[in-house]
C-alpha cells in the first residue's frame, strides 16, 4: 500500500471557517491586560475548550528552543502566570535564561494572542499556596517528580502515583518544595485575529519605559 505524502493529506483542509467574531483595533484599549481579559471571556462564552491552555517557549543551554504546553495560573496587569517542577527542563532553563514566549490559541474563533517578556519566580509562600489550591491528582503528580526522565519501567509509574495520592490525602498540607510558579511580565503583546480572505488583524503592544505602545502589524 502506498503511503499518501503529507502535502496530499494537507492540500485542501479548510482553515478560518465558520463565523468568526470581529475585531476593530481602533477601538482596543490603552493597555494589553484589559483585551486579553474580554478575549479570554468571549472565548469561554463561545465554547472555546480548554483557553487556559498555553504554549511555553523557552531555550536550553545550546540556544535551541523548546516548546510545551501548560495550564494558565493566573493573569493580571503584572503578567501571565504558570507553574511547573523548577528541576524540570523548563525550570532549569528559566533558571539560566529568564525570559519566555507565551502563545494562546483559539482555533474556534481564529485568534492566538503571543506574549514575550522576562520571567520572574515567585517566593515561595506564593508557589506553596498555588500547589495547594491544585487537584489532589494534580498534586500527586507533582510529588512522584522524575518529570521528563526516562521511565526505563512504565510498571513503576502506577505504585508511585498511588503512593503520592496516599500521601496527599494523609497529609493535605504537603508542599512540594520543587514546585515553581513563573510569571512571563510582557514586553510585547500581540492580538491576532484570523480573516478568511487571510486580511488578518494584527495589533501588537510594546512597552516603552512606563507606557504601552499601540501598532498595526501587516498579515
Amino acid at each position: 500500500m502506498r503511503t499518501r505524502s503529507v502535502r496530499a493529506l494537507l492540500f485542501g483542509v479548510p482553515m478560518l471557517s465558520g463565523q468568526l467574531p470581529a475585531f476593530d483595533p481602533d477601538a482596543a484599549p490603552a493597555e494589553p491586560f484589559p483585551l486579553f481579559v474580554d478575549w479570554l471571556t468571549e472565548a469561554l462564552a463561545a465554547g472555546v475548550r480548554e483557553p487556559h491552555a498555553v504554549s511555553v517557549a523557552t531555550v536550553d543551554a545550546d540556544g535551541c528552543p523548546d516548546l510545551r504546553v501548560v495550564a494558565l495560573r493566573d493573569a493580571t496587569e503584572a503578567g501571565w502566570s504558570f507553574a511547573t517542577r523548577a528541576d524540570s527542563p523548563k525550570g532549569r532553563q528559566l533558571a539560566a535564561q529568564p525570559q519566555a514566549a507565551l502563545l494562546f490559541h483559539w482555533r474556534e474563533q481564529a485568534r492566538q494572542i503571543r506574549v514575550r517578556g522576562s520571567v520572574l519566580r515567585a517566593d515561595p509562600e506564593t508557589a506553596a499556596r498555588d500547589f495547594l489550591d491544585r487537584l489532589p491528582g494534580s498534586r500527586a503528580a507533582n510529588l512522584v517528580g522524575h518529570q521528563s526522565e526516562v521511565l526505563a519501567d512504565p510498571a513503576a509509574f502506577p505504585p508511585a502515583l498511588d503512593a503520592a495520592l496516599a500521601r496527599v490525602e494523609s497529609e493535605p498540607d504537603t508542599v512540594d518544595p520543587q514546585h515553581a510558579l513563573f510569571t512571563v511580565r510582557p514586553r510585547t503583546v500581540e492580538f491576532w485575529q484570523g480573516v478568511p480572505n487571510r486580511g488578518h488583524v494584527r495589533l501588537r503592544y510594546r512597552h516603552a519605559g512606563e507606557a504601552w505602545t499601540r501598532e498595526r502589524l501587516w498579515p
